[in-house]
C-alpha cells in the first residue's frame, strides 16, 4: 500500500511541476520532455503497482479462508521500511509543500564567484559550478567550440548594439568574455539583479547578474558583468535594473586578470521577470 502511495506522490509531483510551470526552476526547459516522459512512466508504474496490490489482497483474503501456511518472513523486515520509505517520501513532501526558493545574491555571497579557468584540473569539469563567465567549452570538441564562438562573434559584431534578452543572455555573455577586445566600445544592453561586491575597485562599481542553467539547477551559475554606474548611484543587492553602455576592459585584482565591464550611459529600475533564470541553448 505504501509503495502505491509513494508512486502516486511522485507521479502527481511531476505533473504538478509541469502544469504549474515550476519545472523551469529545476531544469533547462530544453530537457522538459525527459521529465514529462518520466511522469508518464511513473503513471504506468503506479497503475501496475495498484493492480499488483489488488491481487495480493485477493490472495491474502483467500489464504485467510483456507488457513494456509506461507512464509511471512518479508513482514519481519518492517524495520528496514522504517528507513527506506521516509527517504522516498521526503522529495514528494518537500516538492509539494516547501516553497520554491529563487536563487539570489545570498547564494553569491555564500559561494563567491570566480572564473571557471581557476578550476581547471580539479574534479569533474562537467559538474563544476560556474560564475560570472559562462563556459560551455567542455560540451564541445575544441575545434567545434572555436568555430561556434567565431560564428557567434560574427553575428554580434554585425549588430549596431547588442541587446541581451532571456534567449541570448548566456550565449552573448560567453561571446563577449571570449573576445573582449573585439567588443571594445560596443553598445550593450541587458538587465539583471544587483550584487555589491566588497572587493570592487570603486564605490560606483557593482555587478549585474542573472542565474543561468546549463542543464539543471545543480549546474546553475550566476552570470553577468561588472558595471560602472554614474557617480552617486547607490543600489541595493537583488534590485533589478536595466543597464546600457559601452564595453571596456579592466584589470580586476581579485581574479588577477582583465575582464570586460560595462561603462553605463543609462540605466533604469525594473521589476524581476516572471522567469528569472536564463537557459543555455545548443
Amino acid at each position: 500500500m505504501i509503495r502505491s502511495l509513494i508512486l502516486i506522490g511522485f507521479t502527481y509531483l511531476l505533473f504538478h511541476l509541469h502544469l504549474s510551470g515550476d519545472i523551469s526552476k529545476y531544469i533547462n526547459m530544453k530537457y522538459s520532455y525527459l521529465s514529462a516522459a518520466a511522469g508518464y512512466g511513473m503513471l504506468v508504474l503506479t497503475i501496475v503497482q495498484i493492480l499488483m496490490l489488488g491481487k495480493e489482497e485477493s490472495k491474502d483474503h483467500d489464504c485467510g479462508h483456507d488457513h494456509c501456511d506461507h512464509n511471512h518472513s518479508k513482514e519481519d523486515k518492517w524495520y528496514k521500511k522504517l528507513y527506506v520509505y521516509p527517504i522516498f517520501a521526503f522529495p514528494i513532501i518537500s516538492g509539494l509543500f516547501f516553497p520554491i526558493a529563487t536563487l539570489d545574491s545570498n547564494i553569491v555571497k555564500a559561494k563567491g564567484f570566480h572564473f571557471p579557468i581557476y578550476d581547471e584540473g580539479k574534479g569533474d569539469s562537467f559538474m563544476q559550478q560556474q560564475f560570472l563567465r559562462p563556459d560551455t567549452s567542455v560540451y564541445y570538441g575544441k575545434d567545434d567550440y572555436d568555430a561556434f564562438m567565431k560564428k557567434e562573434k560574427k553575428k554580434y559584431m554585425k549588430q549596431p548594439s547588442i541587446i541581451l534578452n532571456d534567449k541570448n543572455y548566456l550565449r552573448g555573455m560567453e561571446t563577449i568574455y571570449n573576445f573582449p577586445g573585439e567588443f571594445l566600445d560596443k553598445d550593450v544592453e541587458f538587465k539583471g539583479f544587483v550584487f555589491n561586491d566588497s572587493e570592487t575597485i570603486a564605490k560606483n562599481q557593482l555587478f549585474v547578474f542573472r542565474f543561468g542553467v546549463i542543464h539543471c539547477i545543480a549546474d546553475s551559475g550566476v552570470f553577468g558583468m561588472l558595471v560602472e554606474m554614474p557617480n552617486g548611484v547607490k543600489l541595493k543587492d537583488d534590485q533589478w535594473i536595466n543597464v546600457k553602455g559601452k564595453i571596456s576592459t579592466i584589470y580586476y585584482q581579485p581574479f588577477k586578470t582583465s575582464i570586460p565591464y560595462l561603462k553605463v550611459d543609462s540605466w533604469s529600475s525594473t521589476s524581476a521577470p516572471k522567469e528569472q533564470y536564463v537557459f543555455r541553448g545548443y
